[in-house]
């Protein structure tokens, strides 16, 4: 992933948390008959390993599992908040006329080492990991023994595991770091206006923490 100096993001620990608020990741490999790329909901368990792994399962029927069980190298990309930047926000249009329209992003994208798991105890503890990332927001959360334990063993038979230990982890945050302090405070004002088409307040947050970071003293 090209990576201006300004736009890396290399905290581990936010890093982390893009994964678990958006965790439908792209699994990509490359096998003989070309890329494959699949999306799927990743569980972060971020205690194994140095950088983290991620736990996944798909159907069995889906082929892709298959390329990793003969070494096909991972990828796998979390998009988290996206927006289109229009410049009709920018000071700078006022004063220049110089400006051009833009997408603002905030990407993570992780290389490993992979293992197929076929296990029914790793695979029955892997889906009520998951659930449990999003069941646990609920006031009432469902849970897997909720389900007839038939019922569950029978979906089990169904699904294969993934494991990707991380071995590289890259950040990527787009967020107007490259444009005039003026430039990024209409941003986060156009980003925050209700009535336009591109409101988007997650981004506006993320403009907010790093779209003035490069002006601050070093010391």
């Amino acid at each position: 992933m090209y990576q201006p100096p300004h736009h890396r993001e290399d905290d581990l620990g936010v890093q982390h948390a893009l994964i678990r608020a958006h965790p439908l990741g792209l699994l990509i490999t490359a096998g003989a008959e070309g890329p494959t790329a699949n999306p799927l909901p990743f569980h972060l368990d971020a205690a194994r390993g140095a950088k983290g792994t991620l736990q996944v399962h798909m159907a069995r029927a889906n082929g892709q599992w298959k390329e990793l069980l003969v070494g096909a190298a991972p990828l796998v990309v979390f998009q988290g908040a996206e927006n289109y930047i229009t410049p009709s926000w920018y000071a700078t249009k006022r004063e220049t006329g110089k400006v051009v329209p833009t997408w603002n992003y905030a990407m993570v994208q992780i290389k490993g080492k992979a293992a197929v798991i076929e296990d029914f105890d790793w695979l029955r503890r892997q889906i009520g990991a998951l659930t449990g990332d999003h069941e646990g927001k609920r006031a009432a959360p469902w849970a897997v023994e909720d389900a007839p334990d038939a019922f569950i063993a029978a979906q089990i038979k169904g699904i294969v595991g993934v494991e990707i230990e991380i071995t590289d982890i890259f950040g990527k945050w787009k967020v107007s770091q490259n444009r005039p302090a003026a430039d990024v405070a209409e941003v986060i004002e156009g980003l925050e206006q209700p009535d336009q088409p591109h409101v988007n307040a997650e981004m506006a947050e993320l403009v907010r923490e790093y779209g003035y970071r490069k002006r601050e003293p070093k010391g």
